[in-house]
């Protein structure tokens, strides 16, 4: 899979990511083959070691979905994203403190 379709499926699953190149890469710099992903989001939400190997899984779960239906992911996406929001949910950006 491209890395562009990568991104495209992630972000409609609630994951954001970037498209980007690999060394070598055989693909033009608006295709790419690989992603980059960062942690930040997920520290200042207060993420640990459970919820980043969630993550993981649920980025694994859209991949594996993409590479078995690389036409509609749709089914797959829409599972991840309600759990993407349900650990959202539980970790927000701004807890009110009062």
């Amino acid at each position: 899979m491209t890395g562009k379709a990568a991104e495209r499926s992630l972000e409609n699953a609630g994951i954001t990511c970037n498209k980007n190149g690999v060394p070598f890469d055989p693909e033009s710099p608006f295709v790419t083959s690989g992603i980059r992903l960062g942690s930040p989001a997920g520290t200042s939400r207060g993420f640990g070691i459970n919820e980043f190997r969630l993550i993981g899984d649920l980025i694994g779960d859209v991949l594996d979905g993409l590479s078995e239906s690389p036409d509609d992911n749709s089914k797959v996406e829409n599972e991840v994203k309600v759990k993407v929001k349900q650990l959202c949910e539980k970790y927000p950006i701004y807890s009110s403190v009062i």
